[in-house]
């Protein structure tokens, strides 16, 4: 019993993050915003304007592609992607030309961030 409550509780914790996902956005200078979603059933990097307009898919692949996170300068967004079968950190330019993994190891990279 123990062990099917703690499988419920990954579970659950998982489908939390999941139904978050497509809400998360950063804002570098307030004038556009990079986000996740999966509008089309599969997760992709997405920006646009603060308000809503002019949006452009930047990551479009069968892989998800998700956890966007700006440069400090806005000129690059680091994000998650398991395109080579495993989660790794990518990074591209804020247009979503010159795609680079950055990471390349059996662990889950996620959520990057930049300091």
């Amino acid at each position: 019993m123990k062990k099917l409550l703690a499988y419920l509780l990954i579970i659950i914790s998982i489908a939390a993050v999941f139904s978050l996902e497509g809400c998360r956005i950063l804002i570098p200078g307030r004038s556009r915003i990079a986000f996740a979603s999966n509008c089309n059933g599969n997760f992709e990097i997405y920006t646009m304007d603060s308000d809503g307009k002019n949006q452009v898919n930047l990551t479009n692949n069968n892989s998800w592609d998700w956890y966007p996170s700006w440069s400090p300068d806005g000129s690059r967004i680091a994000f998650e992607s398991d395109r080579n079968g495993n989660f790794e950190i990518y990074i591209m330019g804020s247009d979503g030309k010159n795609q680079v993994r950055l990471t390349d190891n059996s662990s889950w990279d996620w959520s990057p961030s930049w300091n």
